[in-house]
């Protein structure tokens, strides 16, 4: 069910989205204690402001009450995704490099989990990080399938 809502919603906030001149970065389903919420996340270089977000929710919020595809009582939530978005697939780390990033591993690979370093580079789905082991240099070769989770990770 929730795989469905997810597809609809994107279905709906695509085009929305594209005609907008903004890129529908996620969409997702969830149920957090009593109250579910769908979450639609759009992005346009230079990040995107509330007016945009406010605009993209009221279309959005009308075709989902014409179509009516979720039949509980659901929040519609439209954002952008942070200056600490979520590397979800391979298109995102191929388009963050020179970005600074931390990505979790599912396994320990040269001795830990967690990473957190500029994204060198990502070909043949392997992840380049370079980051610092205490005050020395180094470089880790991540397979895309050991990782768990990756973000952009804001250094002040």
């Amino acid at each position: 069910m929730d795989s469905e809502v997810i597809s609809i919603a994107k279905e709906l906030a695509a085009p929305i989205v594209e005609k907008k001149g903004l890129e529908l970065f996620d969409v997702e389903y969830v149920k957090e204690g009593k109250n579910n919420f769908l979450r639609v996340y759009i992005d346009k270089e230079g990040g995107v402001d509330i007016a945009e977000c406010g605009d993209v929710s009221e279309e959005l919020s009308q075709q989902l009450d014409e179509l009516d595809p979720i039949k509980e009582p659901y929040f519609l939530e439209v954002s952008s995704p942070g200056a600490e978005r979520p590397l979800k697939t391979q298109e995102d780390f191929a388009s963050n490099i020179e970005k600074n990033v931390y990505v979790k591993l599912y396994e320990p690979i040269g001795g830990s989990k967690e990473y957190q370093g500029t994204l060198q580079s990502f070909t043949n789905n392997i992840a380049v990080i370079n980051y610092l082991d205490k005050t020395r240099k180094k470089q880790i070769e991540i397979p895309y399938e050991k990782i768990a989770k990756a973000r952009i990770a804001v250094v002040f």
